[in-house]
């Protein structure tokens, strides 16, 4: 679960299919960076001759900010999208593990209801599960209201901040910072499908991610909290506007 994995080097500064990302939020007034997490333990697995994650599977937000197998995910085309194609703002796309351990499970979410919710909050449960459905599919939205219009349809900048909001429920992707689950790995952040609006009804911070790739420069995970990351990923978009 903790072996690395090489996130992609994204060279133009922005967000691709096929690209390996890591989903990372960046904290707030009640929680530390997380990145959403393969949520298993020894009975998630199957047993040998083939190790692996049965599904359905949970997930969590871990404050390891490394990129590992319980930790990656692939940007992965629903709509016939060729890989390496640019994602654009309110595209469809899904998140898978990668293969192998992790058995290429979809992020996935659904309406809750009594019998299937979120643990904790008993919002509305995000889980990993086999199958490639209408429920796994999502859209990056600017995290910003007032300029949401005028960038839907552009690409999606990788290691800025957006909105991750599922298809078929409209519900952004959210970390819960005062709902602590334990896991095998450590006290971890629930992860749930909730649109959480503050006074001016744009999206709180528990609902903001940043699509982490690596630093062309190799150098490792681009983290956000490197001002000079961020300018150096700005530069790139600014120089390949046609990419």
């Amino acid at each position: 679960m903790l072996r690395p994995v090489n996130l992609t080097v994204t060279t133009d500064g922005r967000l691709h299919f096929g690209d390996v990302v890591m989903l990372v939020n960046l904290g707030g007034e009640n929680r530390e960076y997380s990145a959403v997490s393969i949520n298993a333990d020894m009975n998630s697995l199957t047993k040998p001759p083939s190790p692996g994650i049965k599904a359905p599977c949970g997930v969590s937000a871990g404050r390891d900010i490394q990129a590992c197998t319980r930790t990656t995910f692939i940007i992965t085309s629903v709509d016939g999208s060729p890989e390496g194609s640019t994602l654009h703002y309110e595209q469809s796309f899904a998140l898978k593990t990668t293969s192998g351990f992790a058995g290429g499970l979809y992020l996935m979410s659904d309406r809750q209801s009594f019998q299937k919710c979120a643990k904790n909050s008993r919002l509305q449960e995000v889980n990993l599960d086999e199958d490639f459905s209408f429920l796994s599919w999502w859209k990056i939205m600017h995290f910003d209201p007032q300029e949401r219009l005028e960038n839907e349809g552009q690409p999606v900048p990788a290691n800025l901040k957006v909105l991750i909001k599922h298809c078929k429920t409209n519900q952004a992707l959210a970390v819960l910072g005062d709902q602590v689950l334990w896991t095998t790995f450590s006290k971890e952040y629930e992860v749930t499908a909730h649109t959480f609006l503050d006074s001016h009804k744009a999206e709180k911070d528990t609902n903001h991610w940043i699509l982490c790739t690596s630093d062309p420069a190799g150098n490792g995970l681009l983290l956000p909290n490197h001002p000079q990351s961020v300018a150096d990923n700005q530069e790139l978009i600014q120089a390949n506007p046609d990419i």
